[in-house]
């Protein structure tokens, strides 16, 4: 557990906010200090003392190596929560592997921290970049694509057939970026960029309100320069 702006908390000072709790789950060591993550009782946070509040909302606001223990300590809170029973008997499970994983003492099937491989990527044309509007509108600005692989597929081929289920539109020349851990919970978010080939753009409307190709000197509202939306944007546009 990390708290504002970013050192983390002593368990003693833990347990006397918040009470006695679990040991937490080993994350590495933070400057040579074995770190953890432990899950607090809601009820016994005060508003005049803790900063609460979603994980998004630290994003851009702390530093990234900040950022990131919170993602993996949420990540890895998240995947205790959600395997304390094999999937495959419904045996509890308990630690295996150095903590690395839970096993099944009954069918000793073991369960790793997963993560989920999307791409994210910007279709360009000449000089302008294509930016969509999601249909949720739950944040107010335009981003670039993005999808879950799907099994058997590369991610090259994910972003052609994204692009063509979301906007209607063929690609080519798909070429790596970077990549970003996206603790949202669990994605690794893998950047391309794709030159458009052809078509015209028809949205998906169960995934997408509207889209269009734009230019540097028109651009709408995006993504903030941490997230890697945000960075193909400003990389492409030279900012």
């Amino acid at each position: 557990m990390l708290k504002m702006p970013g050192e983390p908390w002593r368990r003693d000072a833990v347990e006397d906010d918040f009470g006695a709790g679990s040991k937490g789950i080993f994350m590495g060591f933070w400057e040579g200090t074995p770190c953890y993550a432990v899950e607090v009782d809601h009820h016994h946070v005060d508003p005049m003392r803790h900063v609460t509040g979603n994980l998004f909302s630290l994003l851009g606001r702390v530093p990234d190596p900040v950022f990131h223990a919170y993602g993996r300590a949420v990540q890895l809170l998240s995947w205790e929560r959600d395997h304390r029973f094999c999937g495959r008997c419904g045996q509890p499970t308990q630690p295996a592997d150095s903590g690395r994983a839970l096993g099944c003492p009954s069918c000793r099937l073991d369960c790793y921290p997963r993560l989920s491989p999307c791409v994210i990527f910007g279709i360009t044309k000449g000089d302008s970049l294509l930016l969509a509007a999601a249909q949720n509108r739950r944040l107010n600005f335009y981003s670039t694509l993005a999808g879950f692989i799907e099994p058997g597929e590369t991610a090259e081929q994910a972003v052609a057939r994204e692009a063509m289920e979301e906007v209607g539109l063929e690609v080519e020349n798909v070429r790596y970026f970077g990549s970003q851990a996206w603790p949202f919970p669990g994605q690794l978010m893998l950047g391309f960029y794709a030159d458009y080939k052809g078509g015209e753009i028809q949205v998906d409307p169960e995934e997408i309100e509207e889209a269009y190709f734009f230019t540097r000197e028109a651009l709408p509202p995006i993504p903030p320069p941490a997230s890697i939306a945000g960075q193909l944007i400003h990389n492409f546009f030279g900012r």
